[in-house]
C-alpha cells in the first residue's frame, strides 16, 4: 500500500513561540514551564505547567479546526459525561504567528491505543453513553466536513483505491464488507453532532478506565455511524454489543454503516502512516477486526 508522510509545518512552531505568545496575550501563564508533548499532523501540543496544554496549529487547515473547537466545545462540554478539552483561554493571531490558538485543560491519562482497559465491557458502555449524549441534533451553523458524517458512497473512491493495495487474501472479504455497508439505507435523520475523528488515539484511559475524549478539531454534523466506527477500533464483538446497548439507538442499518466507516478509516490510517507507527497500528487492528 502506498503510504504518505506527515505534512510539513507551514509556519515554524516551537516552545519559544509558545512562550512569546503567552507573554504577549496571557502573561499570567507565561512563567509556567513549557515542554513539547506532541508535534502532530495538525498541531504542536505543549504541556503548560501542571494544569494546561497549549495547542498551536502548524498549518492553515488545522487553524480552522482549532476555531471550531473554540466555538463549539464550550457549548457541548456541559452535557457530556466524560471530560473534553474545552478551551480555557483563546489566543489571537499576531504579526509573527498567523492563526488563533488555544490553552486547554490537561486531562490525565494515556491514549487508549497505548493503554489497556481494566474492564473493556464497562469501557464500551462508557463510550456508548458518551456518544449517546453527544449525538444530539446539531444547528445549521455546525461545521461542515467533506469527509466525515457524509453518506458512505462519498468515501468510495478512496476505499476502492486503497483496496487495490490490500493483501489479496483480504481484498475480497473487505470488498464484501464495503459493498454491504454502502448498500444499506442512508442516514435519514437530522444531522447529529459528531466528534468526527474518534479513534483510540483521541480517547484517554486513566487508572484502567476511559477518562476523557480529546481532539475535537473535526467536529461536524451528520450520520452517527461515523463515530460509531470506533467500536471496531477498540472492542471485540461482545464488547461492541455492550457499546451498542449503552448507545441505545443504533438500528441495524446504522450499525452496518458503522462497520463500513471502520473499514474506510482503517484504510485511510494505513495509507497515511508512513511516519506514524501509532496510526498504522490502529489501522491494522481495525482492518483485522472488521474482517473477522
Amino acid at each position: 500500500m502506498t503510504v504518505h508522510r506527515m505534512p510539513a509545518a507551514e509556519v515554524p512552531v516551537s516552545v519559544e513561540l509558545v512562550r512569546r505568545l503567552l507573554g504577549e496575550q496571557h502573561p499570567d501563564l507565561a512563567d509556567l514551564p513549557v515542554a513539547v508533548l506532541a508535534n502532530g499532523w495538525d498541531n504542536l501540543v505543549c504541556r503548560l505547567g501542571e494544569e494546561f496544554l497549549v495547542r498551536l496549529p502548524r498549518r492553515a487547515l488545522a487553524a480552522e479546526l482549532v476555531a471550531h473547537e473554540q466555538r463549539w466545545l464550550p457549548e457541548l462540554a456541559g452535557r457530556l459525561p466524560l471530560p473534553v478539552p474545552s478551551p480555557v483561554r483563546v489566543g489571537r493571531p499576531t504579526a509573527h504567528y498567523p492563526w488563533g490558538w488555544s490553552v486547554v485543560p490537561f486531562l490525565p491519562g494515556r491514549i487508549a491505543a497505548r493503554s489497556e482497559l481494566d474492564d473493556p465491557w464497562s469501557g464500551a458502555g462508557a463510550l456508548g453513553g458518551f456518544l449517546d449524549a453527544l449525538h444530539a441534533p446539531a444547528p445549521s451553523q455546525a461545521p461542515a466536513n467533506a469527509f466525515r458524517g457524509i453518506p458512505l458512497a462519498g468515501r468510495a473512491e478512496g476505499v476502492l483505491t486503497a483496496l487495490a493495495h490490500v493483501d489479496p487474501a483480504d481484498r475480497a472479504a473487505a470488498l464484501r464488507v464495503w459493498e454491504t455497508a454502502v448498500a444499506t439505507p442512508a442516514w435519514d435523520g437530522p444531522p447529529l453532532w459528531l466528534h468526527g475523528d474518534l479513534h483510540p488515539a483521541n480517547i484517554l484511559v486513566d487508572h484502567g478506565q476511559i477518562s476523557a475524549v480529546i481532539d475535537f478539531g473535526d467536529i461536524t454534523a451528520g450520520d452517527p455511524a461515523t463515530d460509531l466506527s470506533v467500536a471496531w477500533m477498540l472492542f471485540t464483538a461482545p464488547q461492541r454489543a455492550a457499546l451498542r446497548q449503552a448507545y441505545g439507538r443504533a438500528d441495524d442499518a446504522t450499525w452496518e454503516r458503522a462497520r463500513g466507516w471502520a473499514l474506510a478509516l482503517s484504510l485511510a490510517f494505513l495509507t497515511h502512516s508512513a511516519d506514524n507507527p501509532l496510526m498504522h497500528g490502529i489501522g491494522e487492528r481495525t482492518l483485522r477486526t472488521v474482517l473477522a
